[in-house]
């Protein structure tokens, strides 16, 4: 029977899944992607193809007419483009949200402060206060934290373990928020420059197919390849670099926010131990006594 009790208080854990994470993003990353090729075909036809781009003979004059000499696989590599912009200003919001008002590392020294001196409802309040994934999985630790003081049936090892299971519960429920559309970004950072090598292959096709012709060779065709190469060229290296920036920086804030969580619920089940050590010392020191 003893070996069925760590199952006790389970309910709050599984209450705590359904209520969800706390960061807030865009779920569906394919409607941001057809969002930004209708914005890049629009930019594509409407701007840089527009008339006054261009002189009498359809030469362009600017460097937007430039671009729309790109060819069709612009609007593919700006889709791709502005996917990254969109979905790093998202992740930017999201990860905002994720840590919550106030610094990370003052939280996490408020928190331990509070538990030196067993002030539980004082650490809870802090919660509150910061809000985000951190506080999201300390306030979880420290309700089974009140649970596991009041409990007389488990072991102390059996505590020990219920709460480190709370704690790697909790953080499991926030990590995937915080990871969300970060695959699509890292995916971006080679599909963006493969793209770019594709049109600038293109571009140089015609522009040896313009060398090749017969008798004098059509400068139109060739500067149009050419610029088509070029223009592919800066787009696939400017999305591909962005993307490796945008990934780099958001990777480094959420390894931040998961060292925050792993050292306050290190510090929690640790506080909880050397507690549960005391009590266990101050009630055999009574019985010895009498």
């Amino acid at each position: 029977m003893e070996n069925q009790k760590p199952n006790v208080g389970a309910a709050p854990a599984k209450q705590q899944k359904n209520e969800g994470s706390n960061v807030r993003g865009i779920k569906n990353a394919f409607l941001v992607i057809v969002a930004c090729f209708i914005i890049a075909v629009l930019l594509f036809i409407f701007w840089f193809g527009h008339d006054m781009h261009f002189d009498e003979a359809g030469h362009p004059q600017d460097l937007w007419g430039t671009i729309y000499k790109g060819g069709f696989i612009v609007p593919v590599l700006q889709t791709l483009f502005l996917t990254v912009i969109v979905l790093s200003v998202e992740r930017w919001i999201a990860l905002s949200s994720a840590k919550g008002k106030g610094s990370i590392s003052k939280f996490v020294a408020g928190v331990k402060a509070c538990l030196k001196k067993n002030d539980i409802a004082g650490a809870q309040a802090l919660c509150k206060k910061q809000k985000g994934s951190v506080a999201a999985v300390v306030s979880a630790a420290l309700v089974r934290y009140e649970e596991m003081d009041k409990n007389t049936v488990l072991s102390k090892e059996q505590k020990i373990a219920t709460l480190q299971k709370e704690v790697e519960e909790a953080t499991a429920l926030e990590m995937p928020a915080l990871q969300q559309n970060l695959p699509i970004v890292a995916t971006l950072t080679t599909l963006g420059t493969l793209v770019g090598l594709l049109g600038t292959v293109m571009g140089m096709i015609k522009s040896f197919q313009a060398l090749a012709a017969s008798g004098a060779p059509d400068s139109t065709e060739l500067s149009t390849g050419i610029s088509e190469a070029l223009i592919n060229t800066a787009f696939g290296i400017a999305t591909g670099a962005f993307a490796v920036i945008s990934y780099n920086f958001y990777t480094n804030k959420i390894d931040n926010l998961t060292y925050a969580i792993d050292e306050i619920g290190f510090s929690i089940v640790q506080t909880f131990a050397a507690v549960s050590y005391t009590h266990l010392r101050a009630h055999e020191t009574s019985l010895h006594l009498v």
